[in-house]
């Protein structure tokens, strides 16, 4: 479990919603709670969220004991506060839940943060979101955010991978509070990470799989990290944490960096969605 700076407990490893639908989504949210996870995440963007609350429901899991993830969509933010207000009301609905565990801004959508963010603010002090945040921020985002923000945002979601390690990022988030969680932690499938021969000597060595290795990469640097719910990787995930890299080993897959998006439409700066 990760602190965030409201005192709330996240799941540092969670299972990631992107590009699942129907009964996929449903079958492989519940799954992946039967085994054990506690953490999910979804957004408005993956058109999901119906399918991901009733794999919710299905597992059997107390919602209490669920971290539950979803995002506002950027087509919602430009339509302004009310359209944010019911996209969230809708999300909650979707989600068939009561209260929504974190609501994150997906992307950092020029002229439209202020104003979804306070009603965002809104929505905590109403009790029906606990935790508020960020996705794709990157430090001139944060700056301007807190200029005005009354509730700071617990968490920055963004790229995090051998090939994009986002050191700079990662250090100032941890200088003004904020933790980090990691999406495509494997590339996305976009950029080969788990096939570099560095990832596959060092799961020879440690007897793991690669995408074990670069799982064990991110967590042991303190990350939050949610990859994809496949129900045939759910133990392996899981198993992350019962061996730790050597420090050598940790700055090894560190040094693989080249700042390398897994698609060159993801930078934050001018992403066209």
């Amino acid at each position: 479990m990760i602190r965030l700076n409201n005192n709330i407990e996240i799941p540092q490893i969670g299972v990631g919603t992107w590009t699942l639908h129907g009964d996929t989504a449903q079958r492989n949210v519940c799954l992946a709670l039967e085994v054990g996870f506690r953490h999910v995440d979804t957004a408005q963007m993956y058109e999901n969220e119906a399918e991901v609350g009733q794999g919710l429901l299905d597992s059997g899991v107390p919602r209490q004991e669920i971290f539950v993830t979803t995002k506002v969509n950027t087509n919602v933010m430009r339509n302004g506060r009310e359209t944010v207000r019911k996209s969230i009301d809708e999300s909650l609905a979707k989600l068939k839940v009561d209260y929504i565990d974190l609501l994150l801004i997906h992307w950092p959508v020029k002229d439209c943060v202020k104003d979804t963010w306070q009603v965002m603010e809104d929505y905590v002090r109403q009790g029906r979101v606990k935790s508020i945040g960020v996705s794709n921020f990157n430090r001139h985002h944060l700056d301007d955010l807190l200029s005005y923000a009354e509730i700071r945002p617990v968490i920055n979601q963004i790229e995090v991978h051998p090939f994009m390690t986002q050191e700079e990022n990662i250090a100032y988030n941890r200088q003004l509070g904020i933790q980090v969680e990691a999406w495509g932690p494997f590339g996305q499938g976009d950029i080969d990470v788990v096939g570099h021969p560095l990832l596959q000597s060092l799961a020879a060595k440690y007897q793991k799989t690669t995408s074990q290795i670069v799982l064990r990469w991110i967590v042991q640097r303190g990350l939050i990290t949610i990859p994809r719910a496949k129900p045939n990787h759910f133990a392996e995930n899981l198993e992350i944490m019962k061996f730790s890299l050597s420090d050598d080993d940790m700055q090894a897959v560190s040094s693989l960096n080249q700042n390398l998006r897994s698609n060159v439409l993801n930078d934050p700066e001018s992403f066209p969605w």
